[in-house]
């Protein structure tokens, strides 16, 4: 599959939609809804077997998805805003909840993702702090990343859960 540039196109999530997708272990999808589909831009067998990071839009921090991937390993759930990329280029932001699918004796057999529409109000904060992240990214690694996003948590009292979801409900 040839690399997509991304573009400045914006695309939103309905107020209505849920946008779901369901992983194996290894995070390719095995189940896609239409709304995510829709907004996504490919065909569901365009995007069936293919690693959910099809979607993953460069300007999202590689910090987020390592606190991601740690939580949702421990089988917690993880409240996150995330920019995705559609199959033009365009992207659009959604508010993801993220979590484990277990069998009938506790073992991660795959993960699901629901999305939504994020707070628009939520977007004026996370925007920028992704935007630092991203750079300190780019400038100092990861481990840098995280020190930064720990410290501002840290700063405001909260964990990022606590901090998603209290901006989700501005």
């Amino acid at each position: 599959m040839q690399k997509i540039s991304s573009t400045t196109k914006e695309y939103e999530v309905k107020s209505d939609a849920f946008l779901v997708s369901k992983t194996d272990t290894k995070g390719k999808i095995t189940y896609c809804n239409p709304p995510f589909i829709d907004i996504a831009g490919y065909s569901e067998k365009e995007l069936l077997g293919k690693p959910h990071s099809i979607v993953r839009h460069p300007d999202m921090p590689r910090i987020i998805f390592k606190l991601l991937w740690e939580k949702i390993q421990r089988k917690e759930e993880i409240f996150a805003y995330v920019k995705n990329m559609s199959s033009d280029g365009g992207f659009y932001w959604v508010y993801a909840n993220v979590t484990a699918s277990l069998d009938k004796n506790g073992n991660i057999i795959g993960f699901y993702s629901v999305r939504r529409k994020p707070n628009p109000k939520a977007l004026a904060s996370i925007k920028p702090l992704y935007e630092k992240l991203v750079s300190i990214e780019k400038n100092s690694g990861i481990e840098a990343s995280l020190k930064y996003l720990n410290e501002f948590l840290k700063e405001k009292g909260v964990s990022y859960e606590e901090f998603s979801n209290n901006l989700q409900r501005l």
